[in-house]
């Protein structure tokens, strides 16, 4: 705000038809808004006039300031520091010459092997620190730690990403999450970002299928860190709801359609669904085949004419359903087991589609939803792959969605633990702040540990799958990622429980200070159930482990 203030004029607001406040050397103006205040309108109305950042700062986080800033500033202090521009850089000096031989082997008496120079040893410069610099609350590369994963376009991306969560998304999550939904507009906005076309699980940006693109990375720049970039940054806002609203049913059920379907099909649907304006969603679990996938029983039998296939059956907790338009549907075509299983792309506008949303116990704004099929007539050219072939596509996709799964349990936690640390900073308990109690730091220890572990075991599977070819991948990685999940989930379980502990009853209500940590208990479930329980994701992460390492030649 240009207008500025002396304390003495701030001083002169101080009634309830004239009501200012100091919030940061910040000037707001109550006078309409004390009648909204939840805690009130006294409170307000005894700092009128005054410096009220101090109480403030005791009952409420940065949330809910950036969610009224623009709406009740009126201006500022005159005696608020002035922002300066930092120095300019001096300027670059030219290159020092390098060596041609950099990397030339020096033989030397004695040895086995060529040893490098030392200049084959060039280290990997770190990227600039980001964020809160809070330890442990974001990841390494983003406090001047170095990383063979991370350049400066990924970096760019962070920044582009968490500049639109925190002005459009993160001071909303709580009206959403109440309201069960996210704006059409934000949806939209995904798609025009090129978002969503950059979660596909895909090694290249598909540029043929859309017109959009991100604004800070090249689509020829783009690999599976990029993706990983977007959805960590969006879990940031805490709330897997609006995480799922955005992300899940598109994130699963839009890669098998990119990656199986007929070119016709793919040319038809997807520009429609990668602009935001139509929606897809994966249609596999059903009210008695959960985990156990291969016995599912909706039903598609194929007409006389063998142009068509009709689709009987219903699906359930199937996320974003009752806003699709398009279900990747799983299907028997054929006999029991996982060889009589097809994948179908269900059209909701070719009749006999009714959705109804589930009320459960987290992700509020996630539209899960029952599906029933009723004598749905699907063209045999919505086949993905070939019939009874559906289960590789179904096994195909589970890496992809869990990878996404646990990028955003990581998230969470390290939302659960920053807002936790935050908090101990502040609150008092035996007159000394939360973090000077050794039992609290114990517990922030815990956390961190964990988070840490969990993340850079995630780095590394995501680099698997990006230098691995599909197949490969598919076989040899959905042992280890099934047991990540399995990992990710508990350490999402574990520091949800231990934020709700350091907030105590702040975390037991909706909205406040531990809004958040409140919110993300309730969601816990919603990750450690869904995609594959963690008891079924340990057992096969073992299964899976020994049936390809007994390949490579395992000797016991």
């Amino acid at each position: 705000m240009s207008k500025t203030f002396s304390k003495e004029e701030v001083a002169s607001h101080k009634t309830p038809q004239d009501l200012f406040i100091i919030v940061d050397d910040d000037v707001y103006d109550l006078t309409e808004f004390q009648a909204e205040h939840p805690g009130g309108q006294k409170i307000l109305q005894r700092v009128g006039g005054k410096d009220a950042s101090k109480q403030f700062w005791k009952y409420h986080n940065e949330g809910i300031l950036k969610k009224y800033k623009a709406k009740l500033q009126v201006g500022s202090l005159d005696s608020k520091p002035k922002a300066t521009l930092p120095p300019t850089p001096p300027a670059t000096p030219p290159p020092a010459e390098k060596a041609t031989d950099k990397v030339k082997p020096e033989a030397e008496p004695g040895t086995i092997v060529p040893m490098p120079t030392k200049d084959a040893h060039e280290a990997k410069e770190s990227i600039d620190p980001y964020g809160s610099l809070i330890p442990y609350a974001d990841p390494s590369w983003y406090q001047s730690y170095r990383s063979p994963y991370f350049n400066l376009t990924h970096a760019a991306l962070r920044a582009e990403v968490r500049e639109w969560v925190e002005s459009e998304i993160e001071p909303n999550v709580i009206e959403w999450d109440e309201a069960k939904n996210v704006p059409e507009t934000i949806y939209k906005q995904m798609g025009e970002r090129g978002y969503l076309a950059g979660l596909l699980g895909l090694h290249q940006y598909p540029t043929h299928l859309t017109k959009y693109r991100v604004k800070s990375v090249g689509p020829e720049q783009w690999d599976l860190f990029h993706e990983m970039v977007i959805t960590d940054e969006i879990s940031r806002a805490g709330s897997g709801g609006v995480v799922w609203n955005l992300i899940a049913g598109f994130g699963i059920g839009c890669p098998p359609l990119v990656k199986f379907g007929e070119k016709s099909v793919v040319e038809r649907i997807l520009p429609e669904i990668l602009n935001g304006n139509k929606r897809i969603c994966l249609a596999i679990t059903e009210p008695d085949a959960g985990s156990d996938v291969a016995n599912l029983s909706c039903e598609a039998k194929l007409t006389e004419d063998g142009k068509h296939y009709i689709v009987n059956g219903e699906k359930k907790w199937i996320s974003n359903g009752v806003f699709c338009d398009y279900f990747t549907t799983a299907v028997r075509t054929g006999g029991p087991g996982m060889n009589g299983v097809s994948a179908l792309l269900i059209e909701r506008e070719n009749g006999g589609v009714s959705t109804r949303r589930m009320d459960c116990q987290g992700v509020w704004a996630s539209g899960t939803t029952y599906v029933t099929f009723e004598d749905v007539k699907v063209p045999v050219e919505n086949l993905l792959s070939k019939e009874n072939q559906g289960f590789k596509v179904i096994m195909t996709n589970f890496n992809h969605e869990r990878i996404g799964m646990i990028i955003q349990c990581v998230r969470f936690s390290r939302v659960c633990y920053e807002e936790s640390m935050k908090y101990a900073h502040k609150r008092k308990t035996f007159g000394k702040n939360l973090i000077e109690h050794p039992v609290i730091r114990l517990k922030l220890a815990h956390m961190a540990r964990q988070i840490e572990a969990t993340y850079n075991w995630m780095e590394n599977l995501i680099y698997q799958c990006q230098v691995m070819e599909e197949t490969e991948a598919m076989l040899k990685l959905g042992g280890a990622i099934a047991g990540l999940k399995a990992q990710a989930t508990s350490t999402f379980e574990f520091c949800a429980r231990e934020a709700s502990q350091i907030f105590g009853g702040l975390s037991y209500n909706r909205g406040g200070q531990g809004a958040k940590v409140e919110r993300l208990y309730r969601d816990v479930r919603a990750y450690a159930i869904p995609g594959g329980s963690e008891e079924i994701m340990l057992d096969l992460s073992i299964r899976q482990a020994l049936r390809v390492h007994k390949a490579l030649g395992m000797k016991l």
